[in-house]
């Protein structure tokens, strides 16, 4: 017999759900079953599945030893899964932490590497942010039974800057309300071709091609998801501009595709830019990724909640070629870009 107690990270969900985390591995059918017998309890009473969880609740699973760990998490193998995708992420930079609480992890992500896995065999930073969570005892083996901190929101690969990780679960949770409601706001940095005169804000709809994985920007409604992007110009020099940039929706590509749509595409964009200035930074400024950087999110006030994140500004230095470029365009234009540098 085991018996479990229900912790933060496992307070406010069904307990169906927990179970089948737990028991992942169990055949379709068999958690209901074994509730029905009442070969598992919840707090020495027989349960249905959909009872909502609170921390303390005592959960017992009448199986013998053998059955559990058939169909229980397989903590050896799975943390030699992320000890080992962490190990092949070692050629980019080692996890750099903006910020860490109890509760979250801000990581400037390197360009070049998944937020999370697309496939089985994909390798990503969330890989690596278990590893460091597990060798600094953040979290243990047993924890990642019924729970699992995460990302909460992505980048694209060749995509570098701030990442926010729910280290707990009432993080993961709050972050996802923050970025649904859009009570977040998150700013880019964009080295684009072209001049751009004047800040503005530009919006139209977006298409997605499945088969290309591209979008498209159009103006009619009927064509897609609606996008906004608010723009800010920082410094133009040798006909390329650096743009601060607010984004208002959050699409996938969005930024990408709105900056092209608008004759001025990000620099080292292999899908929405042009050929010829990406073929000319490539030579001779070694830029092999696109030049879009997840540069600051400001926390709106979080009511008592969080206090470490509430009302904070957080910033996150570009990679270096692209830092080097910011550098030339502040010498060239003989002022300070006001960029905070952490």
């Amino acid at each position: 017999m085991k018996e479990i107690y229900v912790g933060e990270n496992e307070a406010g969900q069904r307990f169906d759900k927990l179970l089948n985390k737990l028991l992942c591995n169990a055949p379709g059918g068999f958690v209901y079953k074994m509730l029905r017998k009442k070969n598992i309890t919840l707090n020495d009473k027989k349960a249905s599945g959909n009872e909502k969880l609170v921390m303390g609740d005592k959960i017992k699973l009448f199986l013998s030893d053998e059955t559990f760990d058939k169909f229980s998490f397989d903590k050896r193998k799975n943390a030699t899964d992320i000890i080992n995708s962490a190990g092949r992420l070692q050629k980019f930079k080692p996890l750099d932490i903006i910020y860490e609480d109890d509760d979250f992890l801000f990581v400037n992500k390197p360009y070049g590497v998944l937020s999370q896995k697309a496939e089985a065999s994909d390798v990503s930073l969330n890989e690596q942010i278990l590893s460091y969570l597990l060798e600094s005892n953040a979290i243990n083996l047993q924890d990642l039974n019924t729970f699992r901190p995460s990302v909460c929101n992505r980048l694209d690969r060749n995509t570098s800057g701030l990442i926010i990780a729910g280290k707990s679960l009432k993080a993961l949770q709050f972050a996802s309300k923050m970025l649904a409601n859009r009570t977040l706001d998150k700013y880019y940095l964009a080295l684009v071709k072209g001049t751009v005169k004047n800040d503005m804000t530009i919006d139209g709809y977006l298409k997605k091609d499945k088969k290309t994985n591209k979008v498209t920007v159009s103006h009619n409604e009927k064509d897609g998801d609606r996008i906004e992007t608010g723009i800010k110009v920082l410094a133009s020099a040798f006909d390329v501009t650096l743009l601060k940039i607010k984004l208002i929706t959050g699409k996938t590509h969005q930024i990408r595709a709105h900056l092209a749509s608008i004759g001025h595409p990000i620099i080292g964009d292999r899908k929405y830019g042009d050929e010829v200035i990406n073929d000319k930074y490539r030579n001779e400024q070694d830029v092999k990724y696109q030049l879009l950087h997840s540069y600051e999110l400001v926390i709106p006030d979080t009511n008592g909640e969080f206090p470490g994140i509430s009302n904070k500004t957080f910033t996150a230095r570009p990679p270096f070629v692209f830092e080097m470029l910011i550098k030339k365009m502040e010498e060239e234009t003989g002022g300070n870009l006001e960029l905070q540098r952490p």
